[in-house]
Formats: structure tokens, C-alpha cells, sequence
């Protein structure tokens, strides 16, 4: 043996031999976790791709102007185009936001920005509070088929609005109303409490506080919930299936029934032979909802951008 390896290793030896050990060993650790994360992340992408590529080349075939602007025929012949589903569903979208934003936004306000003034009522008010947060939250994650049978039993039959959009933006609002309240309750959250305390201090009041300086900051988190609002109001078909009344011509007023596009592919799709133009439609949805996600998100940034400069 030699004279090197007879001398023992000195205590900072040991602990520089050990400390390198360990950054090899987290470094490893490190590098195997981002490589499960891309993995991960390729797998998501590379199903989006399949799925979507899928819908669309089965569905060019369908695509023409023709399609795009001519009314279905109804039956089951699978006949005609899209173009009263389509108008039908920006009717519907436009009538659950208006129902269901503001009650959404100022639910989630009074929740998030009243709480110390909701202790001051005593415990039944608190008790209030608790029940309509457990009340949100359980209505997120019941079934969109309960809200379509609770649609069709009050709005639909008990106060007679019969099939009609206005019965179906109701329970669309009521579908979507958890989503928005539960975002924008996040979104008020992230606002820093300093931004509240300095508009106080500076003699604004509560609301001044909240219109003036917490609303215009918390605006990308609240525009997040109505992107996925609007996204899940095109693509569901249970809630407006039972409330809608899946008619094909184009509503005239608000007790008129309609057809949405996702309405219309299940229509196309389990009804008639005319799987093409199923997925025709299926492809011009998925295209409303790039586009309409693209646009709110453009609004999201301008108006970030303004409040930044404010700022």
C-alpha cells in the first residue's frame, strides 16, 4: 500500500468529498425531474396534436362557404350547414355572461374583500359566509347533467319558459357560476394588501379602494375565469340538450329553442350517417375556441398593459 493511502483523510477532506457527492447527487436528481417534466409536457402537446389534427383532416372534407353559411335541413339526414348552430351559440354565450359575470364577480368581491366587515354581523353572518363558500365549491364539481335536469325542472317547466334560450342561459349561468365566482376570488387574492392599505390610508374609501386600485389589477385572473367560462359553455352539450330543445332553425327571440355547435355535432354524430360533417363541425368548433381565447387574451393584455402603466 502506498503512503497515500495509508494517510487518513482530515475532517474538511471528508466534508468537501461529501458536500460534492451530494451536488452530484442533486444535480442527477435535478436532471432527471426535468426530464420527466418534458416528457410529461410532449406527451400533453403530442395528444393535443393527435386529437386535433384527427378533427381536422377528417373534417376538411366537409368545409366549404357552403357549410359555413347555410342552415342545417333537419332530419336525420345530416343536410345543410352550420350557420344558424353558429349564430346560436354566440346568442347563448353573450346571454350566460351577461347573466352570469356580474353575479360571479360581486359574489366573489363581497366574499373576498368584505370579510372583516361580515365578522362584525355576528355568527350567523359568518356562518353565511362558510355555507356560500362550501356552496361554491360543491357546486364545481356536480355533474353538468344536474344542472340540465335542474334547468328543465324550474325553468323549463315549473315557470314555463319552455325550450328556449333564455331557459338555457339560466342553467348555463348556474353551470358556469362556480367557475367564475372560484377565479375571481384567486384572482382578488393575488392583489397585494399594501395596494389596499395605502388607497386607505390615502382617504379612499372601501369601494374607491376596490373599483380604483383592486379590480384593475386582479383583471387578467378574472378574464382567466371567463375564458373558461366561454369554453365550457361551447363545448357542452348535456345542460342545453334537456334545455335548448335542439331545434335547427335560428332562435327569434328569447323563448325560442336553438342548436349550439356542440349540440349539433351530437346531433350529426349519433343520429344521422353524416360522421363527416360531425367532424367538420367538430373542427370549426375547436376553431371558435382558439380564436375566442386568442381575443380575450389580447383584451387581457392591453388592459394589463393599462393598468401597468397606471401604475
Amino acid at each position: 500500500m502506498t503512503e497515500q493511502e495509508l494517510t487518513p483523510m482530515k475532517p474538511a477532506d471528508l466534508r468537501a468529498s461529501s458536500a460534492s457527492a451530494n451536488l452530484r447527487k442533486r444535480q442527477t436528481t435535478q436532471k432527471l425531474s426535468f426530464g420527466l417534466l418534458w416528457l410529461a409536457s410532449l406527451i400533453v402537446v403530442l395528444v393535443l396534436v393527435v386529437v386535433v389534427g384527427y378533427v381536422f383532416i377528417t373534417g376538411f372534407k366537409s368545409l366549404s362557404w357552403d357549410f359555413l353559411t347555410t342552415a342545417p335541413k333537419g332530419g336525420l339526414s345530416g343536410e345543410g350547414g352550420i350557420s344558424t348552430t353558429i349564430i346560436t351559440t354566440i346568442y347563448l354565450v353573450a346571454l350566460i355572461l351577461v347573466i352570469a359575470a356580474p353575479l360571479g364577480i360581486g359574489a366573489a368581491i363581497f366574499m373576498i374583500e368584505y370579510q372583516e366587515q361580515t365578522k362584525a354581523g355576528g355568527k350567523f353572518v359568518q356562518a353565511l359566509l362558510q355555507a356560500a363558500n362550501f356552496g361554491v365549491e360543491t357546486l364545481a364539481g356536480i355533474p353538468s347533467i344536474i344542472f340540465g335536469l335542474f334547468g328543465y325542472a324550474l325553468f323549463v317547466s315549473t315557470l314555463q319558459f319552455g325550450f328556449s334560450l333564455l331557459s338555457a342561459a339560466l342553467a348555463g349561468a348556474c353551470l358556469v357560476l362556480p367557475t367564475i365566482i372560484r377565479t375571481t376570488q384567486e384572482a382578488l387574492l393575488t392583489v397585494p394588501v399594501s395596494l389596499r392599505e395605502g388607497s386607505l390610508a390615502l382617504g379612499a374609501t372601501r369601494w374607491q379602494t376596490i373599483s380604483k386600485v383592486v379590480l384593475p389589477a386582479a383583471i387578467p385572473g378574472i378574464i382567466t375565469g371567463i375564458i373558461l367560462s366561454v369554453g365550457r359553455i361551447i363545448s357542452e352539450t348535456a345542460v342545453f340538450y334537456v334545455t335548448l330543445g335542439g331545434s335547427y332553425r335560428l332562435p327569434n327571440s328569447l323563448l325560442s329553442g336553438g342548436r349550439t355547435l356542440s349540440l349539433h355535432l351530437f346531433y350529426l354524430a349519433m343520429d344521422t350517417n353524416a360522421f363527416e360533417k360531425a367532424m367538420g363541425t367538430g373542427a370549426v368548433l375547436i376553431v371558435s375556441i382558439i380564436i375566442i381565447n386568442l381575443v380575450i387574451d389580447l383584451i387581457s393584455r392591453k388592459l394589463s398593459a393599462g393598468v401597468r402603466q397606471q401604475q
